[in-house]
């Protein structure tokens, strides 16, 4: 049973060690159940002695004998308890993987259906001013000291806004986030990488109870041809150690070391993952630094020109003034939309790196 059951525990718990991607409690507690399960079913086996009958001639000419018992290995035993403590290490392992996971997955989408939904109320402070300005328009243009072409460039704006907040609103719908943990990414990654390093020193240490094993066996014998009188009892020890063991351990405390190093350079481990979500925050941060330096100096222009017009006297520099006015409240939903974005990336990194 000890050799053969070995192959059978190797090959279960290096299946086990592939966790799959993503996953809810609802997923972890099932992954978990069917572990556990597998493993039970395991540890039962190599702890239960096997029971043996056969018939034998223990030498030529000796008469035959039917012999009956049961055996049981030491190492067998011992394998038994740490099949369980693999299963339930690789369970951590994998609870610990889909939360980084998630966690990484959904990041992104996370931090963009923030500054969607603070677009949409930068949108809202916008709309409020620009009712404002089409009110006034809309009692001068009643006292006829302005022209329906100024309240069009307004309204034009307004439709600019309604149609701004209609595609956040559409993006914002599209995105799915599910609840995230409160943990610092940096955390639920070192959780994963302990709780992974638990694992393969749990393989590793059931690897090492196949170099060596005690095995017991008991049981009675009876002589049929020709048939003696009384059963005999009989008991037997058989002690064996690989004599590679030390070579044997050796592999196997080097393969834990180059295990870690693989999940650093692997591309689907959440550290890889997470190296790669940084460089994308990085990106993210920059591109909106270039953007909202652009932003700004537009936005500096239009107060250089709404200086000229503070006080405007003519319907011309009335006119003048209410496009530069729309012009600055389309731009400053730019420019705080940008400028919440870097904060709220910074925020972020600061957090989780």
């Amino acid at each position: 049973m000890g050799r053969n059951s070995w192959k059978f525990v190797m090959a279960a718990v290096l299946l086990f060690s592939a966790p799959a991607f993503a996953g809810d409690q609802e997923d972890q507690q099932a992954y978990c159940a069917y572990v556990i399960e597998q493993a039970q079913a395991q540890r039962d086996l190599l702890r239960t002695p096997t029971a043996t009958a056969g018939v034998t001639q223990p030498e030529t000419g000796l008469p035959i004998q039917l012999v009956g018992g049961a055996s049981l290995g030491l190492s067998d035993f011992r394998k038994a308890g740490l099949t369980m403590d693999g299963a339930r290490k690789n369970c951590e392992v994998y609870k610990a993987t889909t939360e980084a996971q998630q966690d990484i997955q959904y990041a992104l989408p996370s931090l963009e259906r923030e500054a969607l939904l603070n677009r949409l109320r930068l949108i809202d402070d916008a709309s409020k001013s620009l009712d404002a300005l089409l009110e006034q328009t809309s009692k001068m243009l009643e006292a006829q000291n302005a022209t329906r072409l100024m309240l069009f460039n307004l309204q034009n704006t307004q439709i600019k806004l309604e149609a701004d907040r209609a595609d956040t609103q559409s993006k914002i719908s599209a995105i799915y986030v599910p609840p995230l943990s409160d943990q610092p990414l940096k955390e639920l990654v070192a959780e994963k990488q302990s709780s992974e390093e638990g694992e393969q020193k749990a393989l590793d240490r059931l690897s090492r109870q196949n170099n060596w094993d005690v095995v017991l066996s008991v049981g009675m014998h009876q002589q049929i041809n020709p048939v003696a009188q009384g059963v005999q009892p009989y008991g037997e020890v058989t002690v064996n150690y690989n004599l590679a063991s030390r070579a044997i351990n050796r592999h196997l405390d080097r393969a834990v070391n180059a295990h870690d190093e693989w999940k650093k350079v692997q591309e689907g481990d959440v550290v890889r993952q997470m190296e790669v979500l940084g460089q994308q925050l990085r990106d993210s941060v920059t591109a909106q630094e270039a953007k909202l330096k652009s932003l700004q100096e537009e936005n500096k222009q239009i107060e250089k020109n709404l200086e000229f017009v503070v006080a405007p006297d003519t319907s011309a520099a009335f006119d003048f003034h209410n496009q530069l006015a729309a012009a600055q409240l389309l731009l400053q939903v730019e420019t705080a939309d940008a400028s919440f974005r870097i904060g709220r990336l910074r925020e972020y990194f600061e957090k989780n790196y």
